[in-house]
């Protein structure tokens, strides 16, 4: 075969080296990205964290022991749509090695103990199901019962369609477990990150003694889309933004993921004295 009709020896790049940035379209070496916090170096758009990063993260080494692990969801529906919902979780739990959407524990935070339930989008948006209702309850219950300070970081797409009024219903008993947690005078950090809606941000994500955001987190109950229709008004740039939520005192801070385990530090030192 003629030299010049032979296909050029291209040089493969792996797949995970690189990763693109959703808002700045500029592309990122993974070990540039994972060794700023998961952060562009180019925009400083945060990636989604999972619960096993944000742990990492957050925590001191060694400190976080996981509690809840076997709670397992089900499908007591026998929800179909495009697939079986029973289907679609062993599908969801084989690719992400999560059992469900939260992850609860306990551990220390610069030596300040805490107990905390963390939220994976990986898994199926983060839904809230009865597990996740489930395992959010028990971690409140923990951190009522040893009287140390309770975090739960959000990034979920609400309440999981395919467990219908049973995941409705989770927003309820969250919330009662907070109340009863306020009732008592145990603080509550609430962590939320991109995204924070629907039943999550509608129950237990907007009941902390203390609200703390990502830098350009996208949280809201419904899209605007369908707030536009109701209230028949245009919305104002950046609406449902963390930014926008912090200057109409929604919520107390925006904390950059660097500077968020100080941050947390900080306010558990002051917990303690109280």
């Amino acid at each position: 075969m003629p030299l010049e009709n032979t296909p050029r020896n291209k040089k493969q790049i792996p797949a995970g080296v690189w990763t693109k940035c959703d808002k700045c379209e500029q592309i990122i070496y993974n070990k540039e990205l994972e060794e700023n916090f998961k952060i562009c170096p180019k925009c400083g758009a945060h990636f989604r964290l999972s619960a096993k990063e944000r742990i990492i993260q957050l925590f001191d080494p060694k400190s976080f022991k996981e509690f809840g692990e076997d709670i397992l969801p089900s499908d007591s529906l026998g929800f179909s749509d495009i697939q079986p919902y029973s289907t679609r979780l062993i599908q969801t739990q084989k690719r992400t090695g999560l059992r469900d959407a939260c992850t609860i524990g306990e551990g220390l935070i610069e030596g300040h103990p805490i107990v905390a339930a963390l939220l994976d989008f990986d898994f199926m948006g983060g839904s809230m199901g009865s597990v996740v209702g489930e395992k959010v309850t028990l971690a409140i219950e923990r951190a009522l019962k040893i009287r140390v300070p309770l975090l739960i970081a959000s990034s979920s797409g609400g309440a999981r369609m395919q467990e219908s009024i049973l995941s409705l219903m989770q927003m309820a008993k969250t919330s009662a477990a907070l109340a009863r947690l306020h009732k008592e005078s145990v603080p509550f950090i609430s962590l939320l990150a991109d995204p924070t809606t629907g039943g999550v941000t509608a129950s237990f994500a907007m009941l902390g003694d203390i609200i703390l955001a990502e830098p350009k987190a996208l949280i809201a109950f419904a899209g605007p889309r369908v707030i536009e229709q109701t209230i028949r008004q245009q919305l104002p740039d950046g609406f449902q933004l963390s930014e926008f939520l912090l200057e109409h005192g929604m919520i107390d801070a925006i904390v950059d993921r660097p500077q968020l385990r100080e941050f947390l530090s900080v306010l558990l030192a002051h917990f303690s004295l109280a």
